[in-house]
């Protein structure tokens, strides 16, 4: 590979990893319709796009994979042949290839040969073109279109990239366009990344500008993360003045300065909203990635799956969208291998033969929901009881006390799994646990709804930014701590007479149903008091609540969530820091770790 700057390997990787990631969904809805003349121009454009980017930096076996793919689909562009199951597997296969090398050109390692063999399966054979699936053709623009002017086609745009960047394959002349039967493509297609500084790549000729009163075209730009990064520590320290301003306002009790602090308010919300919605990404840059993992899956396990997707323009935070990745892997893959079933057995009780996984994404309010669905036969939760015995991960009292939801939940429990074999896709004992801490990581639950024969459900719930959190304060023997309002539920007071006291722990008879207590004094250490009237913050946890004793409910603030201090990092029950407006610090608590204290 010839060398160049980091930053064209940079920005060629960046691009190359969005193409990529659309392909995967884009050849398992054009294998379903493979008639589907534009979903085809479109993936032609995307392997041309990269091998056009590749050629330029000299990413030689880049090329020859991409330039493979890109001649099976050109040969179904002019009629002459056909895709058939061999090249979409070998499509499929070859985007795990690219990936890593898109990784290596970032990196600037050498790039891996793609094997010959999987090279060699783009091969076509033009006795299926007999059979090709008709497609419509977008009429040609001719020479005595009036429109047309001197416009140039699309194939001979594409010829001329290949020749300013050496996208053709290695040994192949770069050549004008190909026999006229081939039908144009609707659109152009886009040239490979260039240098930043460089001037603009080569388009077709532009005959005056566009008609009048036309919309101005929306502008783009690339910024550096840690650019961005730096913004929001900012737009949080002015949050953080804010809240200062605000609490002393209450106490100077000035006029003029209630109306400067309230302007400050409304402008430090709007910059705040306005910082963090640059950092926001639709959740179908990850929803993109999973057609093909369904499709892969479903193969490995001889299954029909179909994937659907809805709310993949819901936006998040970009750290949490691409921290998302793993865990929704797990369970997309877990729904396709423990609850899909075998075609034959839901033919067997009469569903269809192929399984159905959905991918749900919604706003709710401050917060997203994310859904992972299927309608496969569903968690058994005696069974996992029974393994969860079985293993020693949870002893037989406690077991037999589990309601049947409360067994739902045991599926989180570290090396638990209900296969009596080992695989390649799971059956190792790790995985949803995994899941669990990471989306606890993110400020996040995790719910799971089950019904045998039915199919389940895993909820995610999850902040839309991870660096400004809404909570609730609290104060506990002299001190602040911030709980977050997602987990909030209500805040009640009740006399010392109403607890009632099970195996030593305090509990409150709350509407037919018994809520365990938690006294935050004694979780801390501190003196117990006796009040005649308790002040009780009711939290969620999965699906079950509890209630925490607090000395004070102080009210809501948004708070900038910092980094533990050094002597309190690895303690449980502490998810982070922050300054309140009173200028004190107070700890932000982990409300599963809390629970389980």
């Amino acid at each position: 590979m010839q060398s160049c700057s980091p930053e064209i390997a940079v920005d060629f990787a960046l691009e190359a990893r969005e193409l990529l990631d659309q392909l995967g969904g884009q050849l398992v809805d054009l294998e379903q319709a493979p008639g589907d003349r534009e979903l085809l121009n479109a993936v032609f454009r995307a392997f041309h796009t990269i091998k056009g980017g590749a050629g330029f930096l000299g990413a030689t076996p880049l090329v020859e994979l991409c330039h493979a793919a890109e001649e099976a689909l050109g040969a179904v562009r002019n009629g002459s042949a056909q895709l058939v199951p061999r090249h979409f597997d070998a499509a499929q296969r070859s985007l795990d290839w690219l990936q890593a090398m898109v990784d290596a050109v970032e990196q600037s390692r050498p790039l891996p040969d793609a094997p010959a063999e999987l090279i060699a399966a783009f091969a076509v054979d033009p006795a299926d073109a007999g059979s090709a699936p008709v497609v419509a053709a977008a009429a040609p623009i001719t020479a005595a279109d009036p429109a047309a002017g001197d416009m140039i086609s699309d194939d001979e745009f594409e010829a001329l990239l290949d020749q300013l960047h050496g996208g053709a394959a290695p040994g192949t002349p770069a050549t004008a366009a190909p026999a006229p039967a081939s039908p144009p493509v609707p659109a152009p297609a886009p040239a490979p990344p260039p240098p930043r500084s460089a001037a603009a790549p080569p388009a077709p000729p532009s005959h005056g500008a566009g008609p009048a009163g036309a919309p101005e075209r929306e502008q783009n730009i690339r910024v550096n993360t840690r650019r961005l990064d730096t913004i929001v520590d900012l737009v949080g320290e002015l949050v953080l003045a804010r809240n200062r301003l605000k609490t002393l306002r209450a106490r100077l009790r000035d006029e003029e300065l209630d109306r400067a602090v309230s302007t400050l308010d409304n402008a430090t919300a709007r910059l705040q909203g306005a910082v963090m919605r640059t950092r926001m990404q639709p959740v179908g840059q990850v929803f993109s990635r999973f057609p093909k993992v369904a499709r892969d899956v479903a193969r490995a396990l001889e299954k029909e799956v179909e994937l659907d997707v809805e709310g993949a323009d819901t936006e998040l935070d970009r750290t949490l969208v691409e921290a998302l990745a793993d865990p929704l892997v797990h369970l997309v893959r877990n729904a396709i291998d423990h609850g899909i079933e075998a075609p034959a057995m839901r033919a067997a009780a009469r569903k269809p033969r192929a399984g159905r996984v959905s991918l749900v994404a919604q706003q709710q309010g401050d917060y997203v929901g994310i859904e992972v669905r299927d309608d496969g036969a569903g968690i058994d939760p005696e069974r996992l009881r029974s393994k969860a015995r079985e293993k020693g991960l949870i002893d037989v009292e406690s077991a037999a006390r589990l309601s049947p939801e409360e067994c739902l939940n045991l599926i989180f429990l570290p090396g638990l799994s209900t296969r009596s074999e080992v695989s390649d896709i799971s059956g190792r004992g790790v995985g949803m646990d995994v899941v669990q801490s990471r989306i606890r990581e993110l400020g996040g639950q995790i719910q799971v709804h089950s019904e045998l024969g039915r199919g389940s459900r895993f909820s995610l719930r999850l902040p839309l930014t991870l660096a400004i959190l809404p909570t609730l304060l609290v104060h506990a023997a002299g001190d602040a701590y911030a709980l977050p309002l997602a987990r909030v539920q209500e805040v009640l007071h009740a006399p010392a007479a109403s607890l009632a006291w099970i195996d030593g722990r305090a509990t409150l008879d709350r509407r037919s149903h018994t809520l365990p207590l938690l006294d935050m004094r004694e979780w801390l250490g501190a003196p117990a008091q006796n009040p005649a009237l308790f002040t009780i913050v009711v939290l969620q946890r999965g699906d079950s609540r509890f209630g925490l004793i607090v000395d004070e409910v102080r009210g809501r603030e948004e708070v900038v969530i910092k980094a533990l201090p050094q002597a309190l990092r690895g303690l449980p029950g502490y998810a982070g820091a922050t300054l309140i407006g009173d200028g004190r610090l107070a700890l932000i608590l982990d409300v599963d770790a809390l629970r389980e204290g």
